[in-house]
């Protein structure tokens, strides 16, 4: 199935991943892959640069975004491919989310200061770089101070939701997400459901106009993988997939392409954007 391997689920240092958006890219040439999709959170800093080492090594790079969405019982994620990456209401909605995350990694290091751990605000900031910061920032840098041993300690211990550092993200509602996506001409997948275990909000979502679900992933067990290969045909919904690599040494997902979809999902989704290769 997958001779043309395309990986559309890829974080670079533009969010919290731990190489650049060239070096993800150069990767992915020498791994075989024909595509991959840069998807961080919450920004599109990383797809100008990657677009531009995909042009010179001659790989396909679909611009894409992971963006957050709360629902009563926890978090969903909705990735977005192939949008306007000049639309006013999507630059306006990722700069209000940038705002908001600053303001939350302000907080957290607030409270954990205040449970006696001298963490420097300036640290957690010039870990996270030109990307958007984030709770692994933190995490990393509680673990340079000592404080904890791993970044997987540091958020069991702190950083995970009812821990005592853990402060709410700015909520957007998961339909909210979609019509932001399709507003700016994207197509709009659901992320990894079988982590977020929101099954019951997919018919809510395809009538907001969801597109596709992440059916392969790498926490996705074959049970998994059929049953949403199921509900993609019960609701005409795309199978897209990818490995959510975030790095060479990151605590989960480590392995670029170690999930792919086939290059025909690439085909589906530029024209479901109205667009060709």
């Amino acid at each position: 199935m997958n001779t043309l391997p395309c990986d559309l689920h890829v974080h670079t240092s533009a969010s919290d991943g731990t190489e650049n958006p060239a070096e993800v890219v150069e990767k992915a040439g020498k791994a075989g892959l024909t595509a991959l999709a840069v998807t961080d959170h919450d920004t599109i800093r990383g797809v100008a640069p990657a677009l531009e080492a995909g042009r010179e090594i001659g790989i396909t790079v679909l611009p894409g975004v992971e963006l957050a969405a709360e629902e009563e019982d926890g978090e969903v994620h909705l990735l977005g491919y192939l949008f306007d990456p000049h639309h006013p209401l999507l630059r306006e909605e990722l700069a209000r989310l940038e705002k908001a995350r600053l303001a939350r990694v302000e907080r957290m290091v607030e409270k954990i200061r205040a449970l006696g751990i001298p963490l420097a605000l300036e640290r957690v900031l010039a870990l996270a770089g030109e990307g958007t910061v984030g709770r692994p920032h933190v995490a990393r840098a509680l673990v340079e101070i000592g404080a904890v041993g791993s970044v997987a300690e540091a958020f069991a211990r702190y950083l995970e939701r009812h821990g005592p550092a853990y402060v709410p993200r700015l909520k957007m509602a998961p339909e909210e997400a979609v019509l932001l996506i399709r507003r700016a001409g994207g197509v709009a997948v659901l992320a990894h459901p079988g982590l977020s275990r929101c099954e019951e909000l997919i018919p809510r979502l395809v009538s907001a106009g969801l597109q596709g679900l992440e059916v392969y992933h790498p926490e996705h067990t074959p049970q998994m993988v059929e049953h949403y290969r199921g509900l993609c045909r019960r609701y005409g919904l795309l199978a897209t997939g990818g490995s959510d690599y975030h790095g060479a040494g990151h605590r989960r997902y480590s392995r670029l392409g170690e999930v792919t979809a086939p290059d025909e999902v690439v085909e589906k989704m530029l024209a479901l954007a109205g667009r060709t290769a």
